[in-house]
């Protein structure tokens, strides 16, 4: 195992920057992950750490071994990085069984076959492919044929093991059991993963962090709940999940919601002006509403959606998002009484040229109160 670090790294295609000045750093058996929305310079950074694009500028470091280094004109190719990768459509060999493709890493080293025989036997046991050794890839379904993948990219012990969207082409229950599966095996071998992803699910069940990428910059770096919880930027909590971002100002030392006259927040202001972040689960909607002090809205319209109902609710000038269990139903057009019972302060963040932030790591966090109205 190994710890990889990327400093200043730059990716340059003529006057296109597809990734910007990334500082990262994933310790050793540590599972990072690279979230952002398509064409935000994830899956390039991935294949910067890979060796299979160079840098423009920057440096990667391996186990603490420099594998790039522009300045310095260092470029050690992929083959010589020790490391094992999935990609999205798995790449595996037709013409192969799941035993030769999962053995073909050693073969390619020279492990003698009993070695490798053992080496694939023991890697197909840990990914639950045990006795489908002889079959070829077309006669594996999309699950078995990912896990052969993995199994592929774990067998000849890498330092590092890189994921490249490799749950997009599954169905949705499926993506779910083998998330679980993905850790599962992860912490059993301890390898440190850095995985791509444009799916929130998927990073925050399976990361120790989550790098949230924009325009090829990293805009936020935390633990998962320090992501969802507590938002560097307006884009990281408007991509994290849903969100009301809501406009806010300084009242006396009382944040007060631009749009509704009477919406005050318990909430210390840490400007003059910024955002506050309420989540649609944080609030909490109650039917009987007239004649009650407090904020006061009217139900726009409400989805059922099986293991909770969600309500998109008018106050004032404001539609918020609201998430209630499945419990409660509440018919549009009924006035009911708003309560917020956490929110978080955003600050509002200058924004570079480019339309990036400066990098938030874990340390940087917003404080979050106890709001009712």
């Amino acid at each position: 195992m190994a710890e990889v670090t990327l400093t200043g790294v730059t990716k340059r295609y003529g006057d296109a920057v597809a990734v910007r000045g990334v500082d990262l750093m994933v310790a050793d058996g540590e599972f990072v992950t690279l979230l952002g929305p398509s064409g935000c310079g994830k899956t390039t950074t991935l294949h910067i750490v890979a060796g299979l694009i160079p840098p423009t500028s920057g440096v990667i470091t391996i186990g603490g071994r420099i594998v790039a280094d522009a300045a310095r004109g260092r470029f050690v190719p992929p083959n010589k990085r020790n490391l094992g990768m999935v990609f999205q459509s798995y790449a595996l060999w037709p013409h192969m069984t799941l035993a030769e493709n999962v053995g073909y890493p050693l073969k390619l080293r020279r492990v003698p076959p009993k070695e490798r025989a053992r080496r694939v036997r023991d890697l197909l046991s840990l990914v639950a492919l045990d006795g489908l050794e002889e079959r070829y890839p077309h006669e594996l379904s999309g699950g078995q044929q990912q896990r052969g993948a993995l199994a592929r990219a774990l067998v000849g012990e890498p330092d590092i093991l890189l994921l490249d969207e490799p749950l997009s082409n599954l169905d949705a229950k499926l993506r779910e059991e083998l998330r679980a599966e993905i850790r599962r095996v992860q912490q059993s071998v301890g390898t440190t993963v850095l995985f791509v992803t444009h799916d929130q699910d998927e990073a925050m069940a399976l990361s120790d962090r989550v790098a949230v990428m924009r325009a090829g910059a990293i805009e936020q770096v935390g633990a998962p709940r320090v992501i969802y919880e507590q938002p560097a930027t307006r884009f990281v909590a408007s991509f994290v999940g849903a969100v009301n971002l809501l406009d806010a100002v300084d009242d006396d030392g009382r944040a007060r919601v631009v749009g509704v006259p009477n919406l005050m927040l318990s909430l210390a202001p840490p400007a003059t002006s910024f955002s506050a972040v309420v989540r649609p689960e944080d609030i909490a909607l109650e039917p009987d509403a007239n004649g009650a002090a407090g904020t006061v809205g009217e139900i726009a319209s409400r989805t059922y959606l099986g293991d909770h109902a969600s309500y998109v609710v008018r106050v004032g000038a404001l539609l918020l998002r609201a998430t209630t269990p499945k419990t409660v139903d509440i018919e549009p057009g009924r006035r009911v009484r708003v309560v917020v019972r956490h929110a978080s302060a955003l600050p509002v963040v200058q924004e570079e040229e480019d339309g990036t932030v400066p990098v938030a790591g874990s340390s940087d966090l917003h404080g979050i109160a106890r709001t009712v109205y």
